[in-house]
């Protein structure tokens, strides 16, 4: 098979380029099933099959959830593709021989987000060109790396240590708490795609995804219309980025949505895999070709875990890109966060928000603890804009701590102990009697209340206010949206589509 384009910032000649991996497919598939149910035949085994590591390489604490009112909280799994060639499996799907044995890079990155009443299932990817500043990372064996000073390649992170680290650059991009991953490589994907028995996916037009001299590309070769796919053929589908759209990673992402969405419905019908020889093959090919955090070491609790997920009716099922941006310069042809809309989709999972427009079930988040009197409210109040490559914005807690006087709180006070960073502005109190104050605080600046928080490191309430508020404005929380932005590209988990054939990569 010929090669994909080049991956992380290595600049590597067109016929060594690394081929790019769409396995997050697969792994939801197997959660959505439940194939761990076959792990009771033979279960031991299987548990052996599974590799694990440490759920997060990062030295910043991923914050508790909030649960609801009715004590519910929400799940959310990152699912990672690796592209690692340090098996011979893995070898003989193709590749350049001297990417054998390199650092393995994360070239899928899907969040899923259960909603807290289980109702609906929000998944967000992240182009494997997505740049953004890598946070420091403590590798298992003690190796420590660094935080970047400079923008870097998001699937380089996996070889910062290991998949903790991307999840601890998800924690820092986003703000929403990980609670599992799930690792795949090139064989899993494929020997996992044989046992399901084919996935059907449509495009618009013939397609021979081949690169630009002539040759490369993935090799994928269909028929205008709608085809079962399986095996290595699948895979071509899923890393195909030369015959898609206008021939980037973004185009990608869409053919992997419409995969994802195809497998869930095939698997949803029962019939794929009503044979227990079927059934033990998908469990065996998962186990084997999965890593997860600690959490998820079991076959029990990978099935636990996708009883939960069946709970989603596919038509709650939605699938989205993080709003993005081309950069220049150096960085022409990789993207970044789009300013606004990605932060807006962000929130919205962290306030367990549905991201197909539907009323969620979700109950108010609003304490029962009634506030004191504003004027009785003590606030510390910190500068915490300082980011690894920025110092702490002049005057920050001074021009808030201002805003709240104004408001009322007059005991107001500033904290010039304390300058630790913060990624984004929380309200944080130290137990539930002083809830009610704390809510009073966010609500009188904007802040939502999802970034309200217990913490057991403050002794009273005190106010962060973080590096996504540098400027002296009011607090920028886009109050009252809860549209998933357009730039997104959200699509419905029972939504039919073909993929769009770029008019250079026919036959």
């Amino acid at each position: 098979m010929g090669g994909e384009d080049v991956r992380g910032s290595r600049r590597a000649p067109k016929t060594g380029r690394r081929r790019a991996l769409r396995w997050g497919a697969s792994v939801l598939a197997v959660l959505i099933l439940g194939a761990g149910g076959a792990g009771y035949l033979y279960y031991d085994h299987l548990n052996g099959n599974i590799k694990k590591e440490d759920l997060t390489l990062g030295d910043k604490p991923m914050a508790d959830h909030k649960a609801n009112a009715a004590g519910q909280t929400p799940l959310n799994i990152l699912l990672i593709g690796s592209d690692a060639r340090n098996s011979k499996a893995n070898q003989a799907l193709g590749g350049a021989k001297e990417t054998f044995g390199g650092m393995p890079l994360a070239d899928v990155q899907m969040l899923l987000h259960l909603s807290a009443d289980r109702s609906n299932l929000s998944v967000i990817s992240m182009p494997r060109d997505t740049m953004l500043k890598m946070p420091k990372c403590t590798a298992p064996d003690g190796k420590v790396y660094p935080a970047s000073t400079v923008d870097v390649q998001t699937n380089e992170s996996l070889g910062r240590g290991g998949p903790g680290c991307t999840v601890a650059a998800w924690y820092e991009l986003t703000g929403i708490t990980i609670d599992h991953f799930m690792m795949i490589d090139f064989a899993g994907v494929v020997s996992m795609a044989d046992a399901i028995g084919g996935v059907p996916v449509c495009v618009d037009a013939n397609i021979l995804s081949r690169g630009r001299d002539g040759r490369g590309g993935s090799g994928l070769k269909l028929k205008k219309g709608t085809t079962p796919i399986k095996g290595e053929q699948a895979l071509q589908w899923l890393r195909t980025r030369y015959g898609f759209e206008d021939n980037s990673d973004l185009g990608r992402a869409k053919a992997q949505h419409q995969y994802m969405n195809s497998m869930v419905r095939e698997l949803r019908k029962g019939t794929k895999l009503s044979d227990p020889t079927k059934l033990m093959n998908l469990a065996e090919a998962a186990t084997e070709a999965l890593t997860v955090d600690k959490g998820l070491d079991t076959v029990t609790k990978l099935y636990d875990l996708a009883e939960e997920l069946k709970k989603v009716p596919t038509k709650r099922i939605t699938m989205s890109t993080m709003p993005n941006v081309y950069g220049t310069g150096v960085n022409a042809g990789r993207v970044y966060p789009k300013a606004g809309d990605a932060e807006q989709l962000f929130r919205m999972v962290r306030d367990d928000v549905p991201l197909d427009g539907k009323a969620s079930k979700r109950k108010p988040e609003v304490t029962k603890d009634p506030s004191a009197p504003v004027g009785e409210i003590a606030v510390a109040v910190r500068n915490a804009t300082a980011t690894d490559a920025l110092g702490p914005a002049s005057g920050r807690a001074r021009h808030v701590s201002d805003q709240l006087k104004d408001a009322g709180f007059g005991k107001t006070t500033i904290d010039s102990g304390n300058v630790s960073g913060a990624v984004r502005t929380a309200v944080l109190y130290p137990s539930a009697d002083l809830e009610g104050d704390a809510q009073a605080v966010a609500k009188a600046l904007g802040i939502p209340l999802g970034q309200v928080k217990k913490s057991t490191e403050v002794s009273g309430i005190s106010l962060a206010v973080g590096a996504d508020w540098r400027e002296d404005r009011a607090y920028p929380a886009a109050k009252g949206q809860e549209k998933t932005p357009d730039s997104a590209e959200a699509l419905n988990g029972e939504e039919k589509s073909c993929m769009r054939v770029n008019p250079n990569y026919t036959w």
